[in-house]
């Protein structure tokens, strides 16, 4: 997801979305630590996305 379409959501959107992709973030790291991912670049992709959103909500909280 990019930062252009974060900032357009509302505040409580990307604390919703944030909580979504720690989810799925947990679920692929148990599926990880089971089995060999099909996909394994996605764990660093949905941290990557947290990170953004983090970054959004901050800016969001500074206006």
């Amino acid at each position: 997801m990019k930062a252009k379409e974060l900032r357009e959501l509302s505040p409580e959107d990307l604390r919703k979305k944030e909580q979504d992709i720690r989810e799925d973030l947990f679920k692929l790291r148990f599926q990880h630590g089971i089995r060999k991912l099909e996909n394994p670049a996605r764990l660093s992709l949905l941290r990557r996305n947290i990170a953004r959103i983090q970054t959004v909500r901050a800016e969001q909280a500074n206006q």
